[in-house]
């Protein structure tokens, strides 16, 4: 039993920061990462506020109640599964540090459901990266961001949090740091570094003449027109934009939709799935796969229908 007995949603939410600060110090976790489970518990206290549940120890009664509400909300199921898993850790940070004896019931993961990356043809993604044109700084940005995400088959968050001392043009390479602060180096080279050594020469400094960024090595690389660094969501905005301009049905768009076709596009070119797993840092080869999975079908589809097949 805990020593402070339940615990509602305002009383549970003093926990919260210290929640955080436990994953970045002893698990290791990113402050991104941290700021997302704090997201996700933030969510779970409105929730009980709102029904007048205790937020702590969660009943697995109103934990399903609240996986009910995100599916009305349209949320998908690995939404749901990160909100629970969240849950689960908290719970188990509560009873290490905040409580005596207890044997608390957590709630069950959610099934998630495995889908195939949807992605553009290597068309429509050229059509994407063309209606970034002309020499206003925004749409040289643009194109910057959309080449760097598909010639590099960087996550959103990795766009975000690219350093200028991260590109090294003359060895050819991006630095990418992902998921569990994780590095990793990926060829950067082609039109992908054209198109950022230009961003970086004239619609950088512009973007940056008002904000104290432009000079310093470690500065961010992409900045938004106030001359601050971009979140997931500005990069989000970016892609959704270009998206219509180029004629793109916004229910095909999603923020890593670059990433999935820098994926299954080399792939379809030939390149190894061991290789693949390297450029994409994925840990499990067995992430990398549900691309080969994907690539397999859109071959098979081609050579049933294309005349030419």
């Amino acid at each position: 039993m805990s020593e402070f007995g339940e615990l509602n949603a305002r009383e549970a939410g003093k926990y919260v920061d210290n929640f955080c600060a436990y994953l970045v110090a002893e698990r290791g976790r990113s402050s991104l990462t941290a700021a997302s489970y704090a997201s996700d518990l933030k969510q779970w206290l409105s929730f009980c506020e709102d029904n007048g549940c205790p937020a702590f120890p969660p009943a697995l009664s109103d934990v399903s109640a609240f996986r009910r509400l995100m599916e009305e909300d349209g949320k998908a199921r690995s939404t749901q599964q990160r909100h629970v898993a969240t849950m689960r850790s908290w719970i188990h940070f509560m009873e290490m540090e905040e409580t005596k004896d207890c044997d608390i019931r957590l709630p069950e993961l959610p099934g998630k459901t495995v889908k195939e990356p949807r992605i553009l043809n290597e068309a429509e993604v050229n059509r994407l990266l063309n209606v970034c044109g002309g020499d206003k700084p925004l749409a040289v940005r643009d194109r910057a961001i959309l080449e760097i995400g598909y010639g590099c088959g960087l996550r959103v968050s990795e766009i975000c949090g690219l350093k200028t001392l991260n590109l090294d043009f003359e060895s050819k390479l991006v630095r990418a740091r992902g998921k569990g602060d994780k590095d990793r180096m990926v060829p950067f080279l082609g039109a992908t570094a054209a198109s950022v050594r230009r961003y970086l020469d004239f619609a950088r400094p512009k973007l940056a003449k008002n904000a104290n960024t432009g000079g310093a090595r470690e500065a961010r690389v992409f900045l938004s027109f106030s001359g601050r660094a971009l979140s997931r969501q500005d990069v989000w905005r970016v892609i959704k934009k270009r998206g219509r301009e180029a004629g793109i049905a916004e229910s095909r768009l999603y923020p890593h939709i670059l990433r999935h076709c820098f994926a299954t596009h080399l792939l379809s070119r030939g390149m190894d799935i061991r290789t693949l797993q390297e450029m994409l840092g994925h840990s499990s080869i067995l992430t990398t796969q549900v691309y080969s999975h994907f690539d397999q079908e859109m071959r098979t589809v081609y050579d049933q229908f294309h005349p030419r097949a």
